[in-house]
């Protein structure tokens, strides 16, 4: 997953205002305490951060993918 995508699918998801928000402020537990726009700036792979964000708010998998319904769904990786 690359940065845009997952733009894209918090702007779609959870909405551009809350979620921009919520990826700049919640602490994410799953990234070590960290938020998820400080995980993105050292480094973290965009798909962590996503599915972190999504496990702490208790998004299902079925709605993480937005209104796209041809989106594909990108997996966990394996090392988490």
């Amino acid at each position: 997953m690359r940065y845009r995508e997952l733009t894209d699918l918090v702007d779609d998801v959870l909405g551009p205002v809350q979620g921009r928000l919520l990826l700049d402020e919640l602490v994410l537990g799953e990234l070590g305490g960290r938020r998820g726009a400080v995980a993105l700036a050292d480094g973290e792979d965009p798909r962590a951060v996503w599915h972190a964000l999504c496990d702490e708010l208790g998004i299902p998998d079925a709605r993480r993918w937005g209104s796209d319904p041809h989106r594909q769904a990108p997996p966990r990786r394996a090392d988490r």
